[in-house]
């Protein structure tokens, strides 16, 4: 328990981004790599332990495979007979030299970073393994802690205080919180906006003092989203509000069920009022960039739009078998038209969905076809069995997939873990509800 809560503290202060060359990189990597040898020789693990988990498991050590077959040295005839790689052949002749073996991946520095960056989903699911039943139910509390730390500490970015965070590469003055992207990091405060009808329900408790808590946390969460500029952000913080509602549906009309049938719709309208009031008075006030900026233009997101065919071109020239993890930006530059030269470089595709296809092929696509499926069967069988847990992990990891549909999130070691962590409770196996009613029922 104290080392997964040291790893998600470290994971809070230098994982927030994605970038190979940040500092915040080497911390985590070797902070995980620590705490896992500890958990290794000091945790009393049992095969149960794992049973539960082994779908996640095996979802990593997947990816884990593909981007190890993707390091293996090919003969020059095979690695050349490659979709893509005649133009790299000019190298080895203008150097005058015989053409040497080279694995399948372009860059393969790149693909060894990727590589090397799996040990924090894999270490942050050593350490819930480790945990003891009844230790579980602190991670929510602590995760929904995270969230609000970083929120708060985007409210004084907005207020104009110089917070440089020498672990990742933030902007200076923009509002991002922990993170270095202003899209995750509204990507992770909408996961805040999920996780706390869900804490105030835990264990179907009463929400009592929880109730103005999580109310005030709501509002705290989706101003600092609106004040993001995170424009992304305003889709995944909507989505996120009506999920969380869906989530503790059942456990409103319990809370509620001695009070007139209007009581619940009442106060469901109630907080949408207010939620909207604080919209348009953050709109009002000029403190609402994220709504500033979906309707005006922007180069930088104009120019997402304009690489898309290059991009697509990417996928059609490098199929099947890709051009190996890591290695979009240095290849971009190899097909980049002189039309979207810039200062900047274009680093991902901002589609994440398309790029992991683009670095792994066809086995990319089938490993990420085999996790949607289980997810898709997991989330049925966590609604069915009533697993409020479980059913939150199930909407974590649709927000995931939504954001990377048009962004990267996925690849900051914070959000890896957080990804293990909501895939650990949609895995964790629920009893059935018995047939016969509670004697309080």
């Amino acid at each position: 328990m104290f080392l997964l809560a040291a790893l998600l503290v470290v994971l809070w202060v230098a994982g927030g981004a994605s970038g190979a060359d940040v500092l915040g990189q080497a911390v985590v990597r070797a902070t995980t790599w620590l705490l896992v040898i500890a958990a290794i020789m000091f945790v009393p693990y049992s095969k149960a332990s794992f049973s539960d988990l082994r779908p996640v498991f095996l979802i990593v050590f997947g990816g884990l495979a593909l981007v190890a077959l993707q390091l293996v040295p090919l003969p020059a005839s095979w690695w050349l007979a490659l979709p893509g790689r005649a133009p790299f052949a000019q190298a080895a002749i203008a150097a005058g030299e015989l053409q040497p073996w080279r694995p399948l991946a372009i860059v393969p520095d790149a693909a060894r970073n990727a590589a090397s960056s799996l040990i924090v989903p894999f270490g942050t699911l050593i350490l819930i393994a480790g945990l003891r039943l009844r230790e579980r139910a602190w991670l929510l509390p602590t995760l929904l802690g995270l969230v609000s730390a970083s929120a708060v500490l985007a409210l004084l970015q907005f207020s104009g205080a110089a917070i440089d965070n020498p672990f990742i590469n933030e902007r200076a003055g923009q509002v991002s919180g922990s993170l270095a992207n202003r899209n995750h990091f509204a990507l992770f405060t909408a996961i805040g906006c999920l996780m706390i009808p869900t804490w105030m329900f835990l264990d179907g408790r009463k929400p009592q003092w929880r109730t103005p808590v999580g109310i005030g946390l709501l509002l705290l969460f989706i101003l600092v989203i609106l004040a993001s500029g995170s424009r992304a952000g305003i889709l995944v913080g909507v989505l996120a509000v009506g999920i969380s509602l869906l989530l503790v549906r059942r456990n409103l009309r319990r809370a509620l069920n001695r009070a007139p049938r209007w009581v619940l719709p009442a106060g469901i309208g109630l907080l949408i009022t207010a939620i909207a009031a604080f919209v348009v008075i953050s709109i009002s006030a000029g403190r609402a960039p994220s709504i500033e900026r979906a309707f005006s233009g922007d180069a930088v997101e104009d120019l997402r739009f304009r690489a898309l065919p290059t991009v697509w071109t990417m996928l059609k020239t490098y199929l099947p078998v890709g051009i190996g993890f890591g290695g979009f930006d240095p290849v971009f530059r190899l097909h980049e038209p002189f039309a979207l030269l810039k200062p900047t470089y274009f680093n991902h595709a901002h589609d994440d969905l398309l790029e992991i296809v683009i670095e792994g092929g066809v086995a990319a696509l089938l490993l990420l076809l085999l996790a949607v499926v289980w997810w898709i069967r997991a989330t049925i069988r966590a609604w069915r069995n009533d697993a409020p847990l479980a059913r939150l992990g199930s909407a974590i990891i649709l927000l995931v997939l939504v954001s990377s549909a048009f962004d990267y999130p996925a690849r900051a070691p914070v959000m890896m873990a957080i990804l293990a962590i909501a895939g650990a409770w949609l895995s964790f196996t629920v009893p059935p509800t018995p047939a016969l009613p509670a004697n309080s029922r």
